[in-house]
């Protein structure tokens, strides 16, 4: 994953058009949540209801006014196709609930949790106690996006590499917003993170997160027309 071909999106861009951008919130949060209805519908009918729960936590996101800066990347996820287990694991850094229903997914798979996961000599006991706590937390949230990548690794990496080696910026993008929303918390100790520091930190964390699966998906994949959902839409944004 050498180069993740990133967007350009800056912290409080169109903060002067606040009627067009609450508008563009509004629709993508519409958008998101009717994409996430059709992959209920689509998930009842294969009677996957661990699944279905999975997409429903992601329509009870999108309800969080304190994320609306995010609606439009989740729906871009969204509209790939992407496993919506993989988008909460993306956001259960921030959210309690999508924390609580990626705990319970790997939990039914036989998975031991997160922190069994981790090491307990990645714990920077030496550092402060509040930042020790919060680094934790984001080694538990980085080894959380690894263990739901190596169990959904093909319907995962499918929809979100836009070519043999690189993954679709969007991830980037909605990881780099999350973090940014962790450490300006309480948890994460209220820190004021430059965006250009938070993004490089979020561009390392996903080539430690996707490289030791990249290879999984075969590269005549690429070679192929883009696949499609169960009725008919396209994946491509």
């Amino acid at each position: 994953m050498s180069d993740m071909g990133p967007e350009s999106f800056a912290p409080g861009e169109g903060a002067g058009n606040a009627p067009e951008q609450l508008s563009e919130e509004a629709k993508a949060r519409f958008a998101a949540a009717a994409a996430a209805m059709k992959a209920i519908q689509r998930e009842e009918k294969r009677s996957k209801k661990r699944d279905s729960r999975v997409a429903r936590t992601i329509i009870q996101f999108l309800n969080d006014d304190r994320y609306a800066h995010l609606f439009v990347l989740i729906s871009r996820l969204v509209a790939r196709d992407c496993p919506s287990v993989f988008i909460l694991a993306v956001l259960s850094l921030i959210s309690e609930d999508c924390l609580t229903v990626v705990r319970e997914y790997l939990q039914e798979l036989g998975q031991k949790s997160e922190a069994e996961t981790v090491s307990e000599s990645m714990r920077l006991t030496r550092s402060d106690e509040l930042e020790a706590a919060a680094n934790f937390r984001v080694v538990e949230w980085v080894t959380r996006m690894q263990m739901i990548l190596s169990l959904e690794t093909v319907p995962i990496l499918t929809r979100l590499m836009v070519d043999a080696r690189n993954i679709d910026g969007t991830v980037l993008q909605l990881t780099t917003f999350v973090l940014q929303s962790f450490y300006t918390s309480p948890e994460g100790g209220k820190k004021h993170i430059p965006f250009e520091k938070l993004h490089a930190l979020s561009a390392s964390i996903l080539q430690s997160v996707f490289e030791p699966f990249m290879d999984a998906v075969d590269k005549k994949f690429f070679q192929k027309p883009p696949p499609t959902s169960d009725d008919g839409d396209s994946s491509e944004m």
